[in-house]
């Protein structure tokens, strides 16, 4: 980004702090600037000590940036923060389909920290079922893994009907890490095994379907 870009950023997050929180637009500056060199030098604790209400400003950062390395960066940052934001979750949202493969795994991986919205458990199913590169379909599953920090039992449900569903993807490897997620997430496998025949699938994803009702009951 040129200086004349970068001075721009700058004044748009300022007056976004003032209106939001009456700050003297020095200070404003002052804080963005602090902000900007903290995401330079990776300093996670100078982000951390600013506190959740940074989060609409670093997500201004992504979204004014053109330069991959740079959306990386924050994309670790949202992740290393954990902090939800609707703001981030939109940013971030933008390069979910990106070809980049380093970016691409790093915004998967960070949705779920800084979101419990099922849009995202939505986009990333759909990575993991249909992307074109097998690689961005492991690393989705390994989002839908262990990263929904956010969800909510009652969305979880959203999170599981869609993995029970791929237990019947045509695709082996696919069928694959849907197992693995159900079973990373809930300590079951109701004896389902990807390779077997169409027949012994059908009965496990049966007894998938029975499990998710009874836990759904329960809510």
């Amino acid at each position: 980004m040129s200086r004349s870009g970068r001075t721009t950023v700058a004044v748009l997050l300022a007056v976004s702090c003032v209106r939001l929180a009456g700050a003297d637009p020095v200070r404003a500056v002052a804080v963005t600037s602090n902000l900007e060199q903290a995401v330079s030098m990776d300093d996670i604790e100078a982000i951390k000590a600013m506190g959740p209400p940074v989060m609409p400003r670093l997500a201004a950062l992504y979204a004014a940036s053109s330069d991959e390395q740079r959306r990386l960066r924050l994309a670790t940052i949202f992740y290393r923060l954990g902090w939800k934001s609707d703001e981030a979750r939109e940013a971030l949202m933008k390069d979910v389909h990106t070809p980049s493969q380093g970016l691409r795994v790093s915004v998967q991986y960070a949705l779920g920290r800084v979101s419990d919205d099922v849009s995202v458990v939505d986009v990333l199913l759909e990575n993991m079922q249909n992307d074109a590169e097998i690689v961005f379909r492991d690393k989705a599953a390994c989002a839908l893994a262990y990263d929904q920090v956010h969800l909510t039992p009652v969305q979880k449900v959203h999170l599981f009907e869609g993995l029970i569903r791929a237990l019947n993807d045509p695709k082996a490897d696919v069928r694959r890490i849907a197992a693995q997620v159900l079973q990373i997430q809930t300590g079951q496998d109701k004896g389902f095994r990807f390779g077997d025949a169409p027949e012994a699938r059908t009965r496990a994803v049966e007894a998938w379907r029975q499990w998710l009702s009874e836990y759904r009951s329960q809510l």
